[in-house]
């Protein structure tokens, strides 16, 4: 198989399953952050509960997802060299931020959060994860920032055959980042509801004796969801008119394979809209039926978010830049058999990765909720 071929497809499949885990961790941090929010100020020991579930949740999902994230970087410099030297100084810019200031700070954060609990202040705990939530989103903000400089590069000048930047503004004013940051947070946020909703409904079905527990946590899941999907599907329909102006292949007559995932994303969107506003309205009181779709829709944020990406990033070729960096021509030199092994070697590890992930949240979702009262903060406990 052709060299480039094999690249193309290791790319493809390292950024898809770090995306996944991206996307849950940006949703469940913001529910943690919103659960602990109310339990602090209503000194409720069901939503202190509820803040160590979903947080143990989150911190799986977040760990496992950063070692996908390491493993994923190494192929800019493995198989993309030609990108790094053209475009490095402008592609790379966003990067670096994210890197050193964004990913170190949340981890920062999420360590002090982890090990503060009965050791922090309530306040000081709580404003901890808040600035985990905001830093992941500030990484989120530089990738995507990134990722618009590949769809439309802009804030640069061509200087002895190399892009050189100019205008670090440029990039976060760039046309095609604006509306795709809010349609990925939002869907983040909608996966995060999702899982929670879903994951609650399972346990209720099993006739847990934590009914109030995951009545409350379905709810606020449900709520979640059903809030932000139609963010997700308004964000969504206006980069239409963005790329048909400045991508018009990509939107053209003829679609080819590429409407698949289109139309893929765009009907789930849709369907998870309108089960999410059924759910929401039925939040006091969910027959079996109910309960069903829930667990149902869990997998289905994710096969919208990846059937989006593979559209975005598929329909720019044969771009890399998109108008000045062939994607052919940003390929490292590297002989098929080597790229072989190395899309085989990576293909396993994420594999592993992934079913990792999934066990660990299997293990832990599948359990009770801890009702130890050491999990509630001492000062709530004394109210």
């Amino acid at each position: 198989m052709d060299a480039l071929v094999l690249a193309r497809l290791q790319f493809a499949v390292t950024t898809s399953f770090h995306f996944l885990f991206v996307l849950l961790t940006l949703g469940l941090v913001t529910l943690v952050a919103i659960t602990q929010t109310r339990a602090h100020r209503r000194g409720d020991p069901v939503l202190w509960r509820m803040t160590r579930f979903w947080g143990h949740l989150y911190v799986i999902n977040y760990a496992v997802g950063i070692a996908t994230g390491i493993v994923m970087e190494f192929q800019f410099g493995l198989n993309w060299s030609g990108l790094s030297a053209f475009a490095g100084d402008v592609f790379g810019a966003p990067l670096a931020v994210e890197t050193l200031v964004a990913f170190f700070l949340e981890s920062t954060f999420l360590g002090l959060w982890i090990f503060g609990w009965d050791r922090l202040s309530p306040r000081l705990h709580l404003a901890l994860i808040w600035l985990v939530a905001l830093t992941a989103y500030a990484s989120a903000l530089w990738i995507m920032s990134a990722n618009a400089f590949l769809q439309h590069p802009v804030g640069y000048e061509l200087r002895d055959g190399v892009l050189r930047l100019t205008d670090f503004g440029a990039l976060l004013s760039n046309p095609t980042f604006g509306s795709a940051l809010l349609h990925v947070l939002t869907a983040a946020l909608l996966t995060g509801g999702v899982v929670m909703a879903g994951i609650s409904a399972w346990h209720l079905l099993r006739g847990t004796a934590e009914t109030e527990f995951f009545r409350r946590s379905m709810r606020q899941g449900v709520i979640a969801a059903a809030v932000s999907a139609p963010f997700v599907v308004g964000a969504g329909i206006a980069q239409f008119p963005i790329i048909n102006e400045l991508q018009p292949d990509k939107l053209g007559e003829d679609t080819g394979a590429l409407g698949i995932p289109l139309a893929l994303m765009m009907n789930i969107g849709v369907v998870l809209l309108i089960t999410n506003l059924v759910l929401a309205h039925m939040r006091k009181r969910q027959p079996r039926w109910a309960l069903w779709l829930a667990v149902l829709a869990i997998p289905w944020p994710f096969v919208a978010a990846i059937s989006g990406w593979v559209f975005r990033e598929v329909g720019r070729q044969p771009w890399l830049v998109y108008g000045l960096l062939r994607t052919e021509d940003a390929a490292s030199q590297t002989d098929p058999t080597t790229m072989l092994l190395s899309f085989v070697a990576f293909t396993a590890m994420f594999a592993a990765l992934a079913f990792l992930d999934w066990r660990l949240l299997a293990k832990v979702a599948r359990r009770s909720p801890v009702s130890t009262p050491e999990f509630v903060p001492q000062e709530v406990r004394a109210w």
